[in-house]
Protein backbone atom coordinates (compact mmCIF):
# COMPACT_ATOMS: atom_id res chain seq x y z
CA UNK A 1 0.00 0.00 0.00
CA UNK A 2 2.55 2.46 0.85
CA UNK A 3 3.96 2.08 -2.12
CA UNK A 4 1.31 2.43 -4.48
CA UNK A 5 0.84 5.94 -2.81
CA UNK A 6 4.79 6.64 -3.92
CA UNK A 7 5.60 6.40 -0.27
CA UNK A 8 9.41 5.41 1.12
CA UNK A 9 9.50 1.89 2.61
CA UNK A 10 9.74 3.11 6.26
CA UNK A 11 6.41 4.61 5.58
CA UNK A 12 4.39 2.25 6.90
CA UNK A 13 5.96 3.50 10.40
CA UNK A 14 3.81 6.34 9.85
CA UNK A 15 0.35 5.94 11.23
CA UNK A 16 -0.63 9.22 9.65
CA UNK A 17 0.64 7.70 6.08
CA UNK A 18 -0.41 4.34 6.71
CA UNK A 19 -4.23 5.40 6.90
CA UNK A 20 -3.89 8.02 4.72
CA UNK A 21 -3.09 8.15 0.88
CA UNK A 22 -0.45 11.18 0.85
CA UNK A 23 -3.31 13.57 -0.78
CA UNK A 24 -5.98 12.99 2.18
CA UNK A 25 -2.71 13.63 4.54
CA UNK A 26 -2.16 16.95 2.65
CA UNK A 27 -5.82 18.12 2.31
CA UNK A 28 -6.37 16.97 6.68
CA UNK A 29 -2.64 18.49 7.67
CA UNK A 30 -3.90 21.75 5.44
CA UNK A 31 -7.45 22.21 6.60
CA UNK A 32 -6.47 21.75 9.91
CA UNK A 33 -3.44 24.32 10.47
CA UNK A 34 -5.56 26.67 8.33
CA UNK A 35 -8.14 26.29 10.68
CA UNK A 36 -6.05 26.53 13.64
CA UNK A 37 -4.84 30.24 12.52
CA UNK A 38 -8.57 31.14 11.13
CA UNK A 39 -9.48 30.06 14.70
CA UNK A 40 -7.21 31.35 17.56
CA UNK A 41 -7.09 34.75 16.82
CA UNK A 42 -10.66 35.35 15.70
CA UNK A 43 -11.33 33.78 19.53
CA UNK A 44 -8.19 34.94 21.60
CA UNK A 45 -7.38 38.19 19.52
CA UNK A 46 -9.14 41.06 21.32
CA UNK A 47 -7.75 43.34 18.92
CA UNK A 48 -5.98 43.48 15.20
CA UNK A 49 -3.15 43.86 14.39
CA UNK A 50 -1.79 47.23 12.80
CA UNK A 51 -2.23 46.33 9.41
CA UNK A 52 -5.00 44.63 9.50
CA UNK A 53 -6.68 47.71 11.27
CA UNK A 54 -4.93 49.82 8.66
CA UNK A 55 -6.45 47.58 5.99
CA UNK A 56 -10.21 48.13 7.58
CA UNK A 57 -10.04 51.78 7.58
CA UNK A 58 -8.79 52.09 3.98
CA UNK A 59 -10.90 49.56 2.71
CA UNK A 60 -14.20 51.91 4.03
CA UNK A 61 -13.22 54.02 1.23
CA UNK A 62 -13.10 51.27 -1.73
CA UNK A 63 -11.02 53.72 -3.33
CA UNK A 64 -8.44 52.75 -6.27
CA UNK A 65 -5.37 52.82 -3.81
CA UNK A 66 -4.45 54.10 -0.59
CA UNK A 67 -1.72 55.68 1.29
CA UNK A 68 1.26 52.71 1.12
CA UNK A 69 -0.28 49.89 -0.95
CA UNK A 70 -2.71 49.20 -3.99
CA UNK A 71 -6.12 48.37 -3.00
CA UNK A 72 -6.65 44.23 -3.09
CA UNK A 73 -5.90 43.93 0.88
CA UNK A 74 -7.81 46.49 1.99
CA UNK A 75 -11.35 45.59 -0.83
CA UNK A 76 -11.22 42.14 0.50
CA UNK A 77 -11.19 43.58 4.67
CA UNK A 78 -13.87 45.50 3.29
CA UNK A 79 -15.49 42.62 1.80
CA UNK A 80 -15.74 40.39 4.80
CA UNK A 81 -16.59 43.57 7.02
CA UNK A 82 -19.82 44.18 5.39
CA UNK A 83 -20.38 39.87 4.66
CA UNK A 84 -19.56 39.66 8.37
CA UNK A 85 -22.26 41.97 9.88
CA UNK A 86 -19.90 44.91 10.98
CA UNK A 87 -16.82 41.97 12.31
CA UNK A 88 -13.49 42.55 12.11
CA UNK A 89 -11.96 38.84 12.03
CA UNK A 90 -12.13 38.46 8.20
CA UNK A 91 -8.50 39.12 8.26
CA UNK A 92 -7.56 36.12 10.22
CA UNK A 93 -9.86 33.76 7.83
CA UNK A 94 -8.44 35.60 4.47
CA UNK A 95 -4.93 34.91 6.11
CA UNK A 96 -5.69 31.22 6.28
CA UNK A 97 -7.29 31.52 2.81
CA UNK A 98 -4.49 32.90 1.63
CA UNK A 99 -2.19 29.88 2.72
CA UNK A 100 -4.74 26.95 1.69
CA UNK A 101 -4.68 28.60 -1.61
CA UNK A 102 -0.81 28.51 -1.67
CA UNK A 103 -1.00 24.71 -0.81
CA UNK A 104 -3.28 23.87 -3.75
CA UNK A 105 -0.67 25.35 -6.00
CA UNK A 106 1.75 24.23 -4.27
CA UNK A 107 0.69 20.20 -4.13
CA UNK A 108 -0.73 20.97 -8.14
CA UNK A 109 3.22 21.95 -9.27
CA UNK A 110 4.71 19.20 -7.58
CA UNK A 111 2.42 16.76 -9.66
CA UNK A 112 3.28 18.31 -12.62
CA UNK A 113 6.88 18.21 -12.11
CA UNK A 114 6.53 14.42 -11.80
CA UNK A 115 7.19 14.29 -7.91
CA UNK A 116 5.40 11.28 -5.79
CA UNK A 117 2.48 12.06 -3.64
CA UNK A 118 4.30 11.66 -0.73
CA UNK A 119 6.93 14.18 -1.95
CA UNK A 120 3.99 16.92 -2.75
CA UNK A 121 2.74 16.10 0.56
CA UNK A 122 6.18 17.06 1.92
CA UNK A 123 6.38 20.25 -0.19
CA UNK A 124 3.79 21.46 1.75
CA UNK A 125 4.85 20.30 4.80
CA UNK A 126 8.14 21.48 4.92
CA UNK A 127 6.67 25.32 3.32
CA UNK A 128 4.33 25.21 6.21
CA UNK A 129 7.17 25.26 9.02
CA UNK A 130 9.37 28.24 7.40
CA UNK A 131 8.60 31.48 9.50
CA UNK A 132 6.43 33.34 7.27
CA UNK A 133 4.07 30.66 7.20
CA UNK A 134 3.54 30.40 10.26
CA UNK A 135 3.99 33.78 13.49
CA UNK A 136 2.88 36.50 11.18
CA UNK A 137 -0.12 35.04 9.43
CA UNK A 138 -2.91 36.78 11.64
CA UNK A 139 -1.32 40.23 10.45
CA UNK A 140 -3.16 39.80 7.17
CA UNK A 141 -1.41 42.10 4.78
CA UNK A 142 0.03 42.12 1.12
CA UNK A 143 2.94 40.73 2.06
CA UNK A 144 0.57 37.71 3.02
CA UNK A 145 -1.59 37.95 0.31
CA UNK A 146 0.79 37.66 -2.01
CA UNK A 147 1.48 34.26 -0.86
CA UNK A 148 -0.81 32.78 -2.90
CA UNK A 149 -0.39 34.66 -5.76
CA UNK A 150 3.43 33.58 -6.34
CA UNK A 151 2.58 30.55 -5.93
CA UNK A 152 -0.26 30.63 -8.41
CA UNK A 153 1.55 32.63 -11.10
CA UNK A 154 4.54 30.39 -11.22
CA UNK A 155 2.10 27.17 -11.20
CA UNK A 156 -0.26 28.76 -14.19
CA UNK A 157 3.25 29.84 -16.04
CA UNK A 158 4.17 26.12 -15.57
CA UNK A 159 1.05 24.56 -17.43
CA UNK A 160 0.58 28.13 -19.99
CA UNK A 161 4.53 26.70 -20.83
CA UNK A 162 3.68 22.79 -21.48
CA UNK A 163 0.26 23.11 -22.47
CA UNK A 164 0.19 26.03 -24.75
CA UNK A 165 -3.53 26.91 -23.41
CA UNK A 166 -4.45 30.14 -24.13
CA UNK A 167 -7.01 30.23 -20.69
CA UNK A 168 -3.69 29.23 -18.53
CA UNK A 169 -1.77 33.01 -20.26
CA UNK A 170 -4.70 34.81 -19.59
CA UNK A 171 -5.58 33.48 -16.13
CA UNK A 172 -1.69 34.40 -15.56
CA UNK A 173 -2.12 37.97 -17.04
CA UNK A 174 -5.19 38.05 -14.09
CA UNK A 175 -3.45 36.90 -11.53
CA UNK A 176 -0.13 39.02 -12.00
CA UNK A 177 -2.96 41.98 -12.17
CA UNK A 178 -4.28 40.99 -9.07
CA UNK A 179 -0.76 40.80 -7.54
CA UNK A 180 0.22 44.21 -8.57
CA UNK A 181 -3.47 45.49 -7.30
CA UNK A 182 -1.92 43.71 -4.24
CA UNK A 183 1.90 44.96 -3.89
CA UNK A 184 4.53 46.48 -6.48
CA UNK A 185 6.62 43.66 -5.16
CA UNK A 186 4.76 41.03 -7.70
CA UNK A 187 6.84 42.99 -10.34
CA UNK A 188 9.72 41.12 -9.22
CA UNK A 189 7.75 37.86 -10.65
CA UNK A 190 6.53 39.26 -13.58
CA UNK A 191 10.55 40.29 -14.33
CA UNK A 192 11.61 36.76 -13.15
CA UNK A 193 8.66 34.97 -15.31
CA UNK A 194 9.49 37.34 -18.55
CA UNK A 195 13.64 36.50 -18.21
CA UNK A 196 12.92 32.94 -18.39
CA UNK A 197 11.18 33.35 -21.32
CA UNK A 198 13.86 35.29 -22.77
CA UNK A 199 16.56 33.24 -21.76
CA UNK A 200 15.53 29.69 -22.23
CA UNK A 201 15.00 28.64 -25.63
CA UNK A 202 12.30 26.50 -25.16
CA UNK A 203 9.92 28.48 -23.47
CA UNK A 204 11.37 31.61 -25.52
CA UNK A 205 9.18 29.83 -28.58
CA UNK A 206 5.72 30.46 -26.90
CA UNK A 207 6.68 34.28 -28.45
CA UNK A 208 5.63 33.25 -31.34
CA UNK A 209 2.27 31.75 -30.14
CA UNK A 210 -0.73 34.55 -28.77
CA UNK A 211 -0.53 33.29 -25.26
CA UNK A 212 2.59 35.44 -23.44
CA UNK A 213 0.84 38.57 -25.12
CA UNK A 214 -2.72 37.61 -23.88
CA UNK A 215 -1.45 37.55 -20.62
CA UNK A 216 0.63 40.98 -21.12
CA UNK A 217 -2.65 42.70 -22.47
CA UNK A 218 -5.02 41.13 -19.91
CA UNK A 219 -2.65 42.37 -17.39
CA UNK A 220 -2.21 45.94 -18.48
CA UNK A 221 -6.30 46.17 -19.09
CA UNK A 222 -7.41 45.33 -15.81
CA UNK A 223 -4.38 47.69 -14.33
CA UNK A 224 -5.85 50.36 -16.16
CA UNK A 225 -7.91 52.20 -13.19
CA UNK A 226 -4.89 51.89 -10.53
CA UNK A 227 -2.35 52.88 -13.07
CA UNK A 228 -5.09 56.26 -13.93
CA UNK A 229 -5.71 56.53 -10.07
CA UNK A 230 -1.94 56.89 -9.90
CA UNK A 231 -1.30 59.48 -11.98
CA UNK A 232 -4.25 61.22 -10.06
CA UNK A 233 -2.41 60.94 -6.50
CA UNK A 234 1.30 61.65 -8.20
CA UNK A 235 1.95 58.43 -8.21
CA UNK A 236 1.63 57.80 -3.78
CA UNK A 237 2.26 54.64 -3.61
CA UNK A 238 5.16 54.46 -5.23
CA UNK A 239 7.01 57.66 -3.48
CA UNK A 240 5.80 55.11 -0.26
CA UNK A 241 7.53 52.15 -1.91
CA UNK A 242 10.61 54.05 -2.11
CA UNK A 243 10.28 55.24 0.87
CA UNK A 244 10.59 52.21 2.80
CA UNK A 245 13.95 50.93 1.84
CA UNK A 246 16.37 52.78 3.98
CA UNK A 247 19.65 54.39 1.41
CA UNK A 248 22.75 53.86 2.43
CA UNK A 249 25.05 55.63 4.84
CA UNK A 250 28.33 54.22 3.45
CA UNK A 251 30.29 51.56 1.91
CA UNK A 252 29.45 49.13 4.44
CA UNK A 253 26.07 49.00 3.87
CA UNK A 254 26.55 47.77 0.50
CA UNK A 255 27.74 44.60 2.47
CA UNK A 256 25.56 44.35 5.52
CA UNK A 257 22.61 45.33 4.58
CA UNK A 258 22.31 42.80 1.74
CA UNK A 259 23.84 39.77 4.67
CA UNK A 260 21.22 41.47 7.16
CA UNK A 261 18.02 40.28 4.53
CA UNK A 262 19.94 37.32 3.71
CA UNK A 263 20.06 36.35 7.16
CA UNK A 264 16.56 37.19 7.86
CA UNK A 265 15.93 34.70 4.94
CA UNK A 266 17.85 32.16 6.39
CA UNK A 267 16.15 32.38 9.96
CA UNK A 268 13.06 31.81 8.19
CA UNK A 269 14.09 28.54 7.23
CA UNK A 270 15.34 27.56 10.33
CA UNK A 271 12.96 25.21 10.97
CA UNK A 272 12.80 23.49 7.42
CA UNK A 273 16.19 22.88 7.54
CA UNK A 274 16.65 21.23 10.97
CA UNK A 275 13.21 19.15 9.64
CA UNK A 276 15.10 17.87 6.67
CA UNK A 277 18.29 17.18 8.90
CA UNK A 278 16.54 14.85 11.11
CA UNK A 279 14.70 13.31 8.51
CA UNK A 280 17.54 12.41 6.72
CA UNK A 281 19.71 11.79 9.71
CA UNK A 282 23.79 10.48 9.62
CA UNK A 283 22.89 7.66 7.13
CA UNK A 284 21.23 9.66 4.87
CA UNK A 285 23.66 12.69 4.94
CA UNK A 286 26.24 10.34 3.49
CA UNK A 287 24.32 8.84 1.02
CA UNK A 288 23.26 10.09 -1.89
CA UNK A 289 20.34 7.91 -2.52
CA UNK A 290 19.11 4.00 -1.43
CA UNK A 291 19.83 1.49 -3.40
CA UNK A 292 16.78 0.16 -2.75
CA UNK A 293 14.82 2.86 -4.23
CA UNK A 294 17.12 4.70 -6.76
CA UNK A 295 15.92 8.17 -7.83
CA UNK A 296 14.62 8.99 -10.75
CA UNK A 297 16.26 11.22 -13.26
CA UNK A 298 15.42 14.27 -13.36
CA UNK A 299 14.42 16.16 -16.70
CA UNK A 300 16.95 19.07 -16.78
CA UNK A 301 13.80 21.74 -18.09
CA UNK A 302 11.90 21.15 -14.89
CA UNK A 303 15.12 20.98 -12.60
CA UNK A 304 16.16 24.43 -14.06
CA UNK A 305 12.64 25.65 -13.67
CA UNK A 306 12.58 24.64 -9.74
CA UNK A 307 15.76 26.51 -9.27
CA UNK A 308 15.10 29.85 -11.19
CA UNK A 309 11.61 31.02 -9.36
CA UNK A 310 12.93 29.30 -5.95
CA UNK A 311 16.21 31.07 -5.89
CA UNK A 312 16.04 34.05 -8.87
CA UNK A 313 13.75 36.48 -7.00
CA UNK A 314 16.19 36.29 -3.89
CA UNK A 315 19.39 36.63 -5.70
CA UNK A 316 18.37 39.42 -7.99
CA UNK A 317 16.73 41.51 -4.39
CA UNK A 318 20.78 40.69 -3.09
CA UNK A 319 22.05 42.19 -6.03
CA UNK A 320 20.19 45.32 -5.64
CA UNK A 321 21.19 45.59 -1.86
CA UNK A 322 24.70 44.99 -3.21
CA UNK A 323 24.87 47.85 -5.76
CA UNK A 324 22.57 50.22 -3.64
CA UNK A 325 23.60 49.65 -0.43
CA UNK A 326 19.39 49.73 0.74
CA UNK A 327 18.52 48.31 3.43
CA UNK A 328 15.43 46.34 2.35
CA UNK A 329 12.45 45.13 4.90
CA UNK A 330 12.59 41.31 5.89
CA UNK A 331 9.16 41.12 5.72
CA UNK A 332 9.35 41.39 1.74
CA UNK A 333 10.50 38.17 1.79
CA UNK A 334 7.08 36.79 2.77
CA UNK A 335 5.93 35.43 -0.93
CA UNK A 336 9.73 34.69 -2.15
CA UNK A 337 9.73 31.12 -0.62
CA UNK A 338 6.36 29.56 -1.52
CA UNK A 339 8.47 26.66 -3.46
CA UNK A 340 10.87 26.34 -0.60
CA UNK A 341 9.54 22.94 0.47
CA UNK A 342 9.05 21.63 -3.21
CA UNK A 343 12.45 22.67 -3.94
CA UNK A 344 13.95 20.85 -0.92
CA UNK A 345 11.70 17.63 -1.60
CA UNK A 346 12.82 17.77 -5.53
CA UNK A 347 16.51 18.63 -4.93
CA UNK A 348 17.17 16.73 -2.28
CA UNK A 349 15.22 13.71 -3.12
CA UNK A 350 12.76 13.50 -0.44
CA UNK A 351 10.98 11.68 1.30
CA UNK A 352 12.56 8.15 -0.04
CA UNK A 353 16.42 9.81 0.72
CA UNK A 354 14.55 10.09 5.20
CA UNK A 355 15.45 7.60 6.77
CA UNK A 356 14.02 9.00 9.81
CA UNK A 357 10.84 9.83 8.33
CA UNK A 358 8.35 9.68 11.50
CA UNK A 359 10.60 12.11 13.47
CA UNK A 360 10.45 14.62 10.70
CA UNK A 361 7.20 14.94 10.68
CA UNK A 362 6.95 14.62 14.38
CA UNK A 363 8.76 17.96 14.29
CA UNK A 364 6.76 19.42 11.39
CA UNK A 365 3.61 18.85 13.94
CA UNK A 366 5.45 20.60 16.57
CA UNK A 367 6.63 23.78 15.16
CA UNK A 368 3.17 24.47 13.97
CA UNK A 369 2.02 23.45 17.29
CA UNK A 370 4.54 25.57 19.46
CA UNK A 371 3.77 28.42 17.09
CA UNK A 372 0.10 28.20 17.40
CA UNK A 373 0.60 27.84 21.54
CA UNK A 374 3.09 31.28 21.29
CA UNK A 375 -0.33 33.13 19.40
CA UNK A 376 -2.82 31.45 22.39
CA UNK A 377 -0.18 32.11 25.05
CA UNK A 378 0.23 36.01 23.45
CA UNK A 379 -3.57 36.62 23.82
CA UNK A 380 -4.22 35.40 26.85
CA UNK A 381 -0.75 35.29 28.89
CA UNK A 382 1.06 38.23 27.64
CA UNK A 383 -0.78 41.00 29.63
CA UNK A 384 -0.28 39.59 33.23
CA UNK A 385 3.59 39.87 32.64
CA UNK A 386 4.12 42.43 30.49
CA UNK A 387 3.81 46.00 31.40
CA UNK A 388 4.51 47.63 27.90
CA UNK A 389 1.37 48.89 25.17
CA UNK A 390 0.29 45.98 22.91
CA UNK A 391 -1.30 46.95 19.68
CA UNK A 392 -3.41 43.02 20.46
CA UNK A 393 -4.57 44.48 23.37
CA UNK A 394 -5.30 47.76 22.75
CA UNK A 395 -9.01 48.21 23.88
CA UNK A 396 -10.12 49.71 20.26
CA UNK A 397 -13.53 48.69 20.38
CA UNK A 398 -13.96 50.48 23.77
CA UNK A 399 -12.26 54.08 22.73
CA UNK A 400 -13.91 53.73 19.26
CA UNK A 401 -17.60 53.96 21.35
CA UNK A 402 -16.14 56.29 24.13
CA UNK A 403 -15.29 59.40 20.96
CA UNK A 404 -18.86 58.34 18.80
CA UNK A 405 -20.83 59.08 22.01
CA UNK A 406 -18.23 62.12 23.19
CA UNK A 407 -18.84 63.52 19.80
CA UNK A 408 -22.94 62.70 19.26
CA UNK A 409 -22.94 64.40 23.29
CA UNK A 410 -21.68 67.56 22.15
CA UNK A 411 -22.61 68.11 18.58
CA UNK A 412 -26.11 65.95 18.32
CA UNK A 413 -25.03 64.26 15.24
CA UNK A 414 -22.89 61.19 14.23
CA UNK A 415 -19.22 61.56 13.73
CA UNK A 416 -18.11 61.32 10.18
CA UNK A 417 -14.50 61.90 10.14
CA UNK A 418 -11.47 61.42 12.36
CA UNK A 419 -8.29 62.93 12.04
CA UNK A 420 -5.47 61.84 14.05
CA UNK A 421 -2.04 59.04 13.55
CA UNK A 422 -2.78 56.20 11.58
CA UNK A 423 -3.38 53.52 15.03
CA UNK A 424 -5.67 56.05 16.75
CA UNK A 425 -7.56 56.95 13.97
CA UNK A 426 -7.88 53.76 11.92
CA UNK A 427 -9.67 51.55 15.63
CA UNK A 428 -11.82 54.44 15.65
CA UNK A 429 -12.88 54.33 11.98
CA UNK A 430 -13.55 50.16 12.35
CA UNK A 431 -15.05 50.09 15.48
CA UNK A 432 -17.52 53.17 15.48
CA UNK A 433 -20.83 52.35 14.74
CA UNK A 434 -20.81 55.09 12.21
CA UNK A 435 -17.53 54.15 10.67
CA UNK A 436 -16.34 57.31 10.51
CA UNK A 437 -13.74 58.56 7.22
CA UNK A 438 -10.14 58.63 8.70
CA UNK A 439 -8.77 61.54 7.78
CA UNK A 440 -4.72 60.37 8.14
CA UNK A 441 -2.62 63.05 9.42
CA UNK A 442 -4.95 65.47 8.00
CA UNK A 443 -3.06 65.32 4.96
CA UNK A 444 -5.90 65.69 1.79
CA UNK A 445 -2.07 64.11 -0.23
CA UNK A 446 -2.23 61.08 2.16
CA UNK A 447 -5.64 60.55 2.40
CA UNK A 448 -7.09 61.28 -1.21
CA UNK A 449 -10.17 59.94 -0.43
CA UNK A 450 -11.17 62.70 1.81
CA UNK A 451 -14.09 65.81 0.25
CA UNK A 452 -12.56 68.45 2.29
CA UNK A 453 -16.00 70.74 1.33
CA UNK A 454 -17.92 67.47 2.75
CA UNK A 455 -15.56 67.75 6.15
CA UNK A 456 -16.03 71.52 6.49
CA UNK A 457 -19.72 71.14 6.35
CA UNK A 458 -20.09 68.11 8.70
CA UNK A 459 -17.06 68.78 11.41
CA UNK A 460 -13.93 66.53 12.22
CA UNK A 461 -12.79 65.05 16.20
CA UNK A 462 -8.84 65.04 16.04
CA UNK A 463 -7.36 62.06 18.45
CA UNK A 464 -3.97 61.36 19.82
CA UNK A 465 -2.87 59.10 22.36
CA UNK A 466 -0.53 59.64 25.56
CA UNK A 467 -0.27 62.66 28.26
CA UNK A 468 0.70 65.63 25.64
CA UNK A 469 -2.23 68.08 25.89
CA UNK A 470 -1.34 69.14 22.00
CA UNK A 471 -2.06 66.60 19.16
CA UNK A 472 0.81 65.34 17.49
CA UNK A 473 2.99 67.99 14.78
CA UNK A 474 1.05 67.30 11.73
CA UNK A 475 -1.81 68.45 13.36
CA UNK A 476 -0.46 71.41 14.90
CA UNK A 477 0.77 72.51 11.43
CA UNK A 478 -3.33 73.30 10.71
CA UNK A 479 -4.25 73.78 14.31
CA UNK A 480 -1.47 75.75 16.29
CA UNK A 481 -2.82 76.66 19.27
CA UNK A 482 -4.68 73.30 19.54
CA UNK A 483 -5.66 71.76 22.98
CA UNK A 484 -7.19 68.71 24.24
CA UNK A 485 -10.60 69.13 24.58
CA UNK A 486 -10.77 66.17 26.72
CA UNK A 487 -9.17 62.51 27.28
CA UNK A 488 -10.53 59.20 28.98
CA UNK A 489 -8.49 56.43 30.69
CA UNK A 490 -9.40 52.96 29.02
CA UNK A 491 -7.79 49.80 30.43
CA UNK A 492 -6.37 47.08 28.03
CA UNK A 493 -7.71 44.12 27.47
CA UNK A 494 -6.39 40.78 29.35
CA UNK A 495 -7.12 42.05 32.66
CA UNK A 496 -2.94 42.59 33.52
CA UNK A 497 -0.57 44.96 34.51
CA UNK A 498 -0.53 46.88 30.84
CA UNK A 499 -1.54 50.41 32.43
CA UNK A 500 -4.60 52.18 30.56
CA UNK A 501 -4.35 54.12 27.64
CA UNK A 502 -4.89 57.96 27.35
CA UNK A 503 -7.25 58.92 24.69
CA UNK A 504 -7.45 62.75 23.89
CA UNK A 505 -9.97 64.42 21.34
CA UNK A 506 -10.80 68.06 20.23
CA UNK A 507 -13.88 68.48 18.46
CA UNK A 508 -13.35 71.01 15.38
CA UNK A 509 -17.05 72.06 14.68
CA UNK A 510 -18.32 72.41 11.45
CA UNK A 511 -17.15 75.49 9.73
CA UNK A 512 -13.69 75.40 11.60
CA UNK A 513 -11.94 72.69 9.82
CA UNK A 514 -8.62 74.19 8.34
CA UNK A 515 -8.16 73.36 4.77
CA UNK A 516 -4.56 74.81 4.55
CA UNK A 517 -1.73 74.00 7.20
CA UNK A 518 -1.10 77.99 8.73
CA UNK A 519 2.26 79.47 7.97
CA UNK A 520 5.26 79.15 10.00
Amino acid sequence: MALAYGLSPDTHKTKMFKRLSARNAALLYGTVTCLLWALVPTLLFPNPPLDVVEGFAWGRELALGYTKHPPMQAWLLEATYRLTGGHVFGGYWLSAACVGLSYIAIWKLARRLRISPAGALWSILLTSITFYFTQPLPEFNPNILQIPVWAWMILLFHQALANGKKTDWLLLGAVAAFGLYTKYFVALLVGAIGLYVLVFPRARRCLLTAGPWLAALTCVILLIPHIWWLFQTDFLTLQYAASRSKTAVGILDHILNPLSFFGAQLGNHAALILAVLVGLGVAGLKHRNDPATPALPKDLQSKVFVLWFAFLPLSVLLLAGLSTGNEFEHMWGTPMFVLSGLAAVYLLDLPKRFRHQKAALSLVVLVQATFIVLAIGQATLEPRWKAKQTRMHYPGEAVALALSQAWKNEMGSELRYIAGDMWSAANVTIHAPERPSMFYLHDVELSPWINLSDVQNKGLMIVWRGTNDQPLAELLRFYPNARRQSSIDIDYAGNGIIPPVTVNWLIIPPGSVAVEPMAN
